[in-house]
């Protein structure tokens, strides 16, 4: 048979590489979602605020999903593989020994940490935080009726250095603070702390008796060259300590409602397992079904397209600081070492207390207020770079012509 003919001239292909899925995104099929990132703001205003990724699901993720689907699998969560799945993940990814047994299911961290700071501390107590900070923080102890007690990060004028005051935090432990919420990686800064940073405000926290709850949620998002050291791995098993953490960010699963609460010693489970059994049926907890399938497999089979994330997310902070060098050059900007999220202080623009209201109004780009994560973040916009680099760099364009 004779080869068919045609009139198209040979097109070369392209090999595939690990980041067409994350370049290949379509602003027409991002508006068809009904997400709070995209349901928000009018279809003109382009959404950099709410921390969710633009990304199609990864295929172990979604494959799950559809299993669950197919097969009807909607009702309450069974949570027996969840513990396992994160156990797996945090020996490949950390090398840190968790124990099963050890893991709770949580619908999300925020609810994770109210549950902690009910169980662990009593109403009234002082609960200290280090704004700027993800503003649930601020939420979530007033709701529990707890005190607030702030030690803001060290912050260098005039660069994107942020550190943590031992001085302060000793002194906020030492004046009666019965527990610290500790974000790690930080959010919004995007500091990952060090094991040496880490060893101290366990030091510290031990001799004060103050109880940590660390929030590491973002801590699968490291770029590339950082390591992350879970707050367990530090602390001591006698000292009452828990963390949290959740596919949600990594995988872009939030709306899932599932995460996980590891404790870091058998006398803390059991004063959790105590606890959580007197919670208010109102107000008690129900993790998502689909939640539950779909962190298990982004834990157990997502690693690779984990990884090829990170390093586009490490390409896409790169080309942020590029485009601001250019288009903005008084916005001060440093890459996170983890997160998608970029921490952008616009003091020198002479905006106000809230340039992201003329970032929305005139360049019609929403991102998140600075202020919203406590007073330090005054003069700040929080920037969410999970998109394209093609959408990224539309965004800072915008920004740069309503300037």
């Amino acid at each position: 048979m004779r080869e068919q003919e045609t009139d198209h001239p040979l097109t070369i292909m392209r090999p595939a590489t690990a980041f067409d899925t994350f370049d290949k995104l379509s602003l027409a099929e991002l508006h068809k979602r009904t997400s709070e990132k995209w349901s928000t703001y009018p279809p003109e205003v382009l959404p950099a605020f709410v921390a969710e990724m633009d990304f199609p699901l990864a295929p172990p993720v979604r494959a799950a999903l559809l299993t669950a689907l197919d097969n009807s699998d909607c009702g309450y969560a069974g949570t027996q593989d969840l513990g396992a799945a994160f156990a797996e993940f945090a020996a490949q990814r950390f090398g840190w020994n968790v124990d099963a047994g050890s893991v709770f299911g949580i619908p999300d961290v925020m609810a994770g940490v109210a549950a902690g700071l009910r169980a662990l501390t009593k109403r009234g107590d002082g609960v200290v935080i280090n704004p700027p900070v993800y503003p649930p923080f601020f939420e979530v102890i007033r709701t529990i009726e707890r005190s607030i007690i702030e030690v803001p990060l060290l912050h260098a004028p005039g660069t994107a250095e942020w550190t943590m005051d031992f001085d302060a935090l000793e002194k906020a432990f030492a004046d009666g603070a019965r527990a610290f919420l500790l974000c790690s990686p930080h959010n919004p800064v995007g500091r990952v702390w060090l094991k040496s940073e880490l060893q101290r405000i366990e030091e510290l926290a031990r001799r004060y008796g103050v109880t940590v709850l660390a929030d590491e949620i973002h801590s699968p998002l490291t770029i590339p060259a950082i390591e992350f050291v879970p707050y367990l791995t530090v602390a001591k098993e006698q000292q009452p300590s828990l963390s949290l953490c959740s596919a949600s960010k990594a995988w872009n699963i939030a709306g899932l409602k599932c995460g996980v609460m590891v404790t870091g010693s058998d006398d803390i489970r059991k004063t959790l397992q105590a606890a959580l059994g007197a919670i208010p049926t109102e107000v008690r907890w129900r993790i998502g079904q689909l939640g539950a399938r779909a962190s298990a497999a982004a834990f157990r089979e997502g690693g690779s397209w984990l990884d090829a994330l990170r390093a586009y997310l490490e390409r896409n902070g790169l080309l942020l600081a590029r485009l601001l060098s250019e288009l903005i050059p008084k916005a001060r900007y440093s890459p996170p070492q983890a997160t998608y999220l970029a921490w952008i202080d616009c003091g020198e623009l002479g905006l106000g207390e809230n340039p992201a209201r003329l970032f929305l109004e005139r360049g019609r780009v929403a991102l998140e207020p600075g202020r919203n994560f406590g007073k330090p973040g005054s003069d700040f916009v929080r920037l969410n770079m999970g998109t394209s680099s093609e959408i990224l760099t539309e965004i800072v364009q915008r920004m740069a012509r309503s300037l």
